[in-house]
């Protein structure tokens, strides 16, 4: 990663950091983009060069998963069923974040209920090239056999509802991210999707 790279990521986690802190305190509703860039110490241009909106700030954390899980399912071994293996990049993914920082992004969503129906775990790309990985582990052509897109749909839809429900028990702050994450993924996996032809 070049030095401008790691400068421009900085940056957005300095934004990211002081509106997380600002929509918890004030509530999303109530907190400029004016504000934010004050309190993270860069000019209102330089916060639009780098944030579309205050909505992206909440939902990036959530749609950035999905890089990371294509990674951790391509590094894991090819050995290990479709099922485990998906629902161990996305369960590895959900524990990256330190605990401190999930619990502050938690606080600010909770001022923008509005925004969990938009909650996106991957984008269509991620998402087709995870149809392709589990398709290799399972033996099948993702463009003949609709079994490794549906598994991969399934979970998705699990790792999103255990989003949702973390995000929601703001009433419940010892609820874990990873723990509703795993308990979601667990009612997905089973023997259905071991059998290869």
């Amino acid at each position: 990663m070049s030095l401008r790279e790691r400068q421009r990521r900085q940056i957005r986690a300095e934004i990211q950091r002081a509106a997380f802190e600002l929509f918890a305190d004030k509530g999303f509703d109530e907190v400029t983009t004016e504000q934010i860039a004050a309190a993270a110490g860069i000019s209102p241009s330089t916060y639009f060069r780098h944030v579309r909106s205050k909505e992206d700030l909440l939902l990036e954390p959530v749609r950035e998963g999905g890089a990371g899980i294509t990674v951790l399912l391509e590094e894991r071994d090819a050995a290990e069923s479709a099922d485990i293996a998906l629902a161990q990049s996305i369960l590895a993914r959900s524990s990256t974040l330190a605990t401190a920082e999930l619990e502050q992004w938690r606080s600010a969503f909770a001022t923008a209920p509005h925004l969990l129906d938009r909650v996106a775990l991957i984008t269509p790309e991620h998402r087709a090239r995870l149809v392709e990985l589990v398709a290799q582990r399972m033996s099948r052509d993702p463009q003949v056999d609709s079994t490794p897109g549906l598994l991969v749909h399934l979970m998705l839809a699990a790792a999103e509802f255990g989003y949702l429900q973390w995000l929601r028990s703001t009433d419940h702050p010892g609820a874990s991210l990873p723990v509703c994450v795993e308990g979601a993924l667990n009612a997905v996996i089973g023997e259905r999707w071991r059998t290869a032809h």
